[in-house]
């Protein structure tokens, strides 16, 4: 009897191994924190190990606008901190080099499985791509999942990062996306494009309203950068009160993926007391503080 037993027990191993794997859904891409916010993140260029150390209390994932991390990182920040690198293709007519350059970090780096893309392409100040530019760009970004795909990597597209812009004709995100959206399908026979999540900036009031705005899209939405530079905001304790209000929006949203705050240090005066950092190393600034401990979901 036991021989038989054993032999079925090898049987059922084999057929369960031999089970083809399925494709992980986004939903379960998170794996759940006790400790802090999987969502909450920071736009700033991390290098040292004083500011991991301190930042990573609260804070699960960074990016810096670049293909790959600051040279500086410790090489073993994911282990050590428990946080994610996210990489970016920053701007439209992505270099033949950068494309690489992503490819390679991505396939050294197994834990990353997002790629952002396009900085704000409606303001003429930063990737300053019209609608039909974007979609010729767009054909270059799947082209780096596919590839990486090859590989046996899956990566989601995150993207374009979205605001209120300058362009002309296309100062509203929804407005662009729809022309976007259009100019690729008349490009590639009706093919939709690749958009895994969407990517959104945002720096006044209203925040809650800006998201809804986008609920049209049916996609998960990353708000990468967010704090409030509004004309009102002159004092340390408004900042607070609005990093409040923006994050609690973020944790309670279904359809906010993750956000990060903007920024963590700088030169430039601090006018609207949004740094997380103060200018000593891993040191947090009384907001930075506030930041790494704000409930969440």
């Amino acid at each position: 009897m036991l021989k038989y037993l054993s032999l079925l027990l090898t049987v059922l191993l084999i057929i369960n191994g031999c089970k083809e794997k399925s494709t992980p859904t986004i939903d379960a891409l998170v794996t759940p924190s006790e400790t802090k916010s999987q969502k909450r993140g920071i736009a700033f260029d991390l290098t040292s190990s004083a500011d991991f150390a301190a930042i990573s209390k609260g804070v699960s994932w960074w990016y810096n606008w670049r293909p790959i991390c600051n040279s500086k990182v410790p090489p073993s920040y994911y282990l050590t901190y428990g946080m994610d690198f996210i990489p970016m293709l920053w701007g439209g007519n992505t270099s033949t080099n950068d494309m690489n350059l992503v490819k390679s970090y991505i396939l050294a780096h197994p834990e990353i499985q997002f790629l952002l893309v396009m900085n704000e392409p409606n303001l003429t100040d930063q990737a300053n791509r019209t609608p039909g530019q974007a979609a010729s760009d767009w054909i270059k970004y799947e082209q780096v999942v596919g590839d990486l795909a090859a590989k046996g990597r899956t990566i989601y597209l995150v993207g374009p990062a979205m605001s209120w812009g300058t362009m002309a004709n296309y100062p509203n995100p929804v407005v662009w996306l729809d022309a976007f959206s259009l100019a690729y399908k008349s490009a590639n026979g009706g093919r939709e494009p690749k958009l895994d999540f969407l990517a959104f900036h945002w720096y006044d009031y209203g925040l809650n309203a800006q998201l809804d705005a986008l609920k049209k899209y049916n996609k998960m939405i990353w708000v990468t950068e967010m704090a409030n530079w509004n004309s009102q905001i002159n004092t340390y304790a408004k900042q607070a009160l609005q990093m409040q209000e923006m994050v609690a929006v973020c944790e309670s949203r279904t359809d906010v993926y993750r956000y990060a705050w903007f920024y963590g240090r700088g030169s430039f005066p601090d006018n609207k007391f949004t740094y997380l950092l103060t200018p000593n190393d891993g040191e947090l600034s009384d907001l930075g503080k506030l930041y790494i401990n704000l409930p969440y979901k």
